[in-house]
């Protein structure tokens, strides 16, 4: 797996949200399958101008996601990936269950429409929603109230840096991103305004929006993700 870290230092503190946009759908993030798809189905559109209309007439099989007008190709998840992704939604509705909550939890592929637009639909590993006005069609409209990420090869850079800043921008209020390579969490609370905090397996990861009530102890995850 490629260093996380300098994949992260291509941008600078000064790169504007466009320019990260721009130079990540200009990658290797786009595959060929993706191309070619985009130039049989619409052959005078460009990177930008895609809309729900476009992203719902993709076939089946190509797995995308739409982030402000910019189509991306999501490869198929890794089993461990998947494994943990579902162990902590299973963890999470365990919590709410027990207390009586009124939150949902869904693994993916659960279709965020995050900005309430025809630019953007995400599809997060993990989320939490308090607000089932924001179901409409089988789908979530606005933004979930905690969004996980698993770090893959293919996703790091995106989930990293253009999805933590579009989350932030949506109103999520916490987000999360989970490196089972390296074995650490990312834990970003938006909406205490606390800067991210690292967190290695050892430890307990406190859920912020249940003010720390609810915790997940990683070790077991990871180990269990990675027995097969």
């Amino acid at each position: 797996m490629k260093d996380r870290d300098s994949e992260k230092n291509t941008f600078t503190k000064e790169s504007s949200y466009s320019e990260i946009l721009e130079a990540l759908y200009r990658s290797d993030l786009n595959s060929g399958m993706l191309k070619e798809t985009l130039a049989e189905y619409w052959p005078g559109k460009r990177q930008g101008e895609y809309t729900l209309e476009d992203y719902r007439a993709l076939p089946d099989n190509l797995r995308v996601e739409l982030i402000d007008g910019v189509l991306f190709y999501m490869e198929a998840p890794h089993a461990a990936h998947q494994t943990i992704a579902f162990e902590l939604s299973v963890r999470f509705r365990e919590y709410i269950l027990k207390n009586g909550g009124k939150c949902r939890t869904w693994a993916t592929p659960v279709n965020v429409q995050l900005d309430c637009d025809e630019k953007t639909m995400v599809q997060p590993d993990v989320v939490i929603l308090c607000d089932k006005e924001k179901i409409q069609r089988g789908n979530i409209v606005g933004a979930p109230d905690l969004v996980v990420e698993v770090l893959s090869d293919s996703t790091a850079r995106k989930d990293m840096v253009l999805k933590k800043e579009k989350y932030r921008r949506a109103g999520v209020r916490e987000y999360w991103m989970v490196d089972r390579q390296q074995r650490r969490i990312v834990v970003c609370a938006f909406e205490k305004g606390m800067p991210d905090r690292i967190y290695g397996p050892e430890e307990e990861v406190p859920v912020g929006i249940y003010d720390g009530r609810c915790t997940v102890n990683f070790r077991e995850i990871f180990d269990y993700a990675e027995e097969w």
